[in-house]
């Protein structure tokens, strides 16, 4: 019973914040003069025929990759109560630096797909631990430095984009970097759909699934099975009364934020080593910021991310249809907008009733104000975590 009580809690916040974003959605498409029940039957209108069916399947996973290693990166940093912001110019500075590095060496196809993987990730972990060197040593906050590195990847990746890991020719409309040769590029999964008897899609079924599952269960099995997850956790709630029982603050501050970079520095090894096979001007953007959504919604559970990815991946592929039914496609990014505002709201909203509850069955009244308003959650007020993280790391 107390188990099933749990799963209620965890899936309040969710299951509330969606409701109140198909409200809001409702109304705003009223008030634009279009009915509601139109919108709906594209969002879930995959096609008449087999082939364009699975077509759309492809499509919802293909985009819920990205946005699962993001949800990952960005939901590993909130474990320890760090707002790891910087995601968006961390899997950018890997994903070009990968793409150069991918496309000047040939390699037996394994190695040379394990040498792309390594040195995005390598990439993403060393932007990431520029910001933890940052906060544990001059306390700066991980707010600030993470957006202020952000730019500063944008300026970077595009002068090596136009520099030194060009590949286009001079005038060319798209700026490229050189293409990674065959044995670098990542096989499709297209042949599970002759297994399972569908129709082939047009396009193919990124082979980096199978490198996201395998990451989403090392990432879960790290943080519930292990020491240094329940040190994670255990700072993450209250860095204070870590540090008190021996837990290193300052170095748990660098692990976390290492690890979060490397999982960011995946984000964009999907398209790269699917699809496009070359970092261009036209290269996917805003995944980094998607995965602070998506951690949020999916409450930091991996398994709650991957279902998070795969709602914003399928409210992404509805954005063109819409636009055929004389919808406008900026309805998805109302959802998607108002879902995150809703989610935080709620999950504030749960954290409150969960606390008196816990009060009133200890019989001291608000844990959170016995607490002094210190104790935070992994989906605690940022503010307060980072203040509480900062004295916990001594900076």
């Amino acid at each position: 019973m107390t188990a099933i009580r749990r799963l209620g809690a965890s899936l309040l916040a969710p299951a509330l914040a969606v409701v109140v974003a198909i409200v809001i959605t409702t109304l705003v498409i009223l008030a634009i003069g279009q009915h509601p029940g139109t919108a709906l039957q594209v969002l879930f209108d995959f096609g008449d025929s087999p082939s364009q069916q699975t077509q759309a399947i492809v499509v919802i996973l293909n985009r819920a990759v990205p946005l699962f290693l993001a949800g990952l990166a960005v939901s590993v940093a909130f474990r320890m109560g760090l707002f790891n912001i910087g995601v968006e110019g961390q899997y950018r500075m890997a994903t070009v630096i990968a793409a150069g590095a991918g496309a000047a060496v040939v390699l037996p196809a394994p190695l040379h797909l394990l040498l792309i993987m390594v040195v995005a990730m390598a990439v993403g972990a060393f932007w990431a631990g520029i910001v933890a060197v940052l906060k544990v040593t001059r306390g700066v906050s991980e707010v600030i430095s993470s957006i202020m590195l952000n730019f500063i990847a944008l300026g970077t990746a595009s002068y090596l984009l136009t520099g030194p890991l060009r590949g286009s020719e001079a005038g060319a409309a798209i700026i490229t970097t050189t293409d990674i040769p065959e044995s670098g590029r990542f096989p499709a999964l297209n042949g599970v759909f002759d297994v399972l008897g569908l129709a082939q899609p047009r396009t193919q079924l990124y082979g980096f699934l199978l490198v996201a599952v395998v990451v989403g269960v090392v990432v879960s099995v790290l943080i519930r099975r292990t020491r240094f997850g329940f040190d994670l956790r255990a700072t993450g709630l209250s860095p204070s009364a870590a540090t008190a029982s021996g837990i290193d603050a300052r170095a748990m501050v660098i692990k976390t934020m290492l690890i979060s970079g490397a999982i960011a520095g995946l984000i964009g090894l999907p398209d790269l080593l699917g699809r496009t096979y070359h970092f261009g001007t036209e290269f996917t953007a805003g995944l980094g910021f998607l995965g602070i959504a998506v951690a949020l919604l999916g409450r930091n559970n991996p398994l709650g991310i991957a279902f998070a990815a795969l709602l914003f991946a399928f409210l992404d592929r509805a954005a063109v249809p819409l636009q055929f039914a004389d919808i406008p496609a900026s309805v998805v990014t109302i959802i998607q907008g108002t879902i995150v505002l809703s989610v935080v709201v709620a999950n504030e909203v749960a954290r409150q009733v969960t606390r008196r509850r816990a009060g009133r069955d200890s019989g001291q009244g608000d844990t959170g104000t016995a607490a002094g308003g210190t104790s935070a959650g992994p989906e605690g007020p940022i503010g307060t975590r980072i203040t509480d993280d900062r004295q916990g790391a001594g900076a």
